[in-house]
């Protein structure tokens, strides 16, 4: 595979991985099972055990487990078409996809941000409105 061909399924396979690993360790639907391995993660007796259960909670640490699945999934590699073109196709998937999350999260403040100031907007209109009346 020529390697322009290799850098795109490397930017495209990266938007699922990120989103699947933002998914489950940030958004609303897995909160339950996340805050469940939040508290193991931080009570388990052992250190494998906390590590394994730190690893739903973190974005970054998840994201390297959804690429190896992606990896056996589609046969991705770059660079090699051996076992090194693996590593290096998973490290490199790891590494965009990240990039995505924290692109995704900044943007996502952003918009926190800007719906707070438009919240308080509007209540400061409407005690304004109240005052008036």
């Amino acid at each position: 595979m020529p390697l322009s061909e290799q850098v795109a399924y490397l930017f495209l396979l990266a938007l699922p991985i990120s989103c699947i690993a933002w998914t489950i360790t940030h958004e609303e639907l897995f909160k339950e099972p996340r805050d469940f391995c939040v508290q193991k993660s931080k009570s388990s007796k052992t250190l494998l055990q906390r590590k394994f259960y730190y690893m739903f909670t973190c974005e970054y640490c998840f994201s390297h487990y959804v690429a190896i699945a992606f990896l056996m999934i589609t046969q991705f590699h770059l660079l090699f078409a051996d076992w090194r073109g693996f590593l290096i196709g998973g490290f490199a998937l790891v590494w965009i996809a990240n990039v995505y999350m924290s692109l995704f999260g900044f943007l996502k403040v952003g918009m926190k941000k800007e719906k707070m100031g438009a919240d308080i907007e509007e209540l400061k209109l409407n005690e304004v409105k109240k005052n008036v009346e």
